[in-house]
């Protein structure tokens, strides 16, 4: 199990479980790494097909990914750890809580993907023009119409890619019991302030809170979000 996972581990103390967002790494969270595993025994993860991490063997789901970590944490003797996920790895985080209510202590997320708001006209025309062009010049269409992220995967990622992008988590968040802080940067576009907002009337115990910062807000302001987090942890 392990010889297919990159991680690193640093410092003593209670478990804290650090999951990154998609096409990223463990490396994003370095200044949060260098800044818990003051207090905690700090443990960060690249998923399967990211990092340094084995490649995918199929085209995993939200939940493959969310048994894939569970069983990750049972064989570093991780116990009931506290999560800090970015995005995609909020995702797991939510889908993993929501169906192992011991799996983790208190839970942060930050950029918080996973819900799918409602999307306007201009949108399903694009999507119908997508689909008209896919059967007409797969290729052309691929380069017209698909996302900058979605061009640079694999076949097999693509495959995994449309699972986790078209499943929406506000029901899985209501079986989350656990104490919840969502950080939220106030120029992310990425995953708007509606879609934290959704997360926090879905989740039975969660609060919000606002920082300057885009989609990397712990990047662009890490001692900011350092210390949310850590006051949170601390209640």
């Amino acid at each position: 199990m392990l010889s297919e996972v990159s991680f690193l581990q640093k410092g003593t103390g209670k478990d804290l479980l650090f999951l990154h967002g998609y096409l990223s790494s463990k490396e994003a969270f370095t200044a949060q790494i260098d800044y818990f595993s003051r207090f905690y025994r700090v443990t960060a993860i690249d998923f399967l097909g990211f990092g340094k991490s084995a490649p995918l063997p199929t085209a995993y789901s939200v939940g493959d990914y969310a048994e894939w970590t569970a069983a990750v944490i049972r064989a570093l003797g991780l116990q009931r750890p506290h999560v800090i996920a970015h995005s995609f790895g909020c995702r797991v985080a939510v889908k993993l809580a929501s169906a192992e209510k011991d799996a983790f202590d208190k839970i942060v997320l930050t950029g918080a993907a996973g819900i799918i708001l409602n999307r306007g006209f201009s949108y399903r025309l694009k999507v119908k023009a997508y689909r008209v062009c896919k059967r007409i010049a797969p290729r052309f269409a691929e380069r017209k119409f698909g996302s900058e992220e979605y061009r640079t995967l694999s076949p097999l990622q693509k495959e995994s890619y449309k699972k986790i992008v078209n499943e929406d988590l506000r029901v899985a968040a209501r079986l989350v019991q656990n104490r919840t802080l969502i950080i939220q940067g106030k120029q992310d576009e990425t995953t708007p302030l509606r879609a934290a907002q959704i997360y926090l009337e879905s989740f039975p115990c969660a609060k919000l809170r606002l920082m300057d910062g885009a989609h990397f807000a712990f990047v662009e302001n890490p001692l900011t979000f350092n210390l949310i987090t850590e006051e949170f942890l601390y209640e």
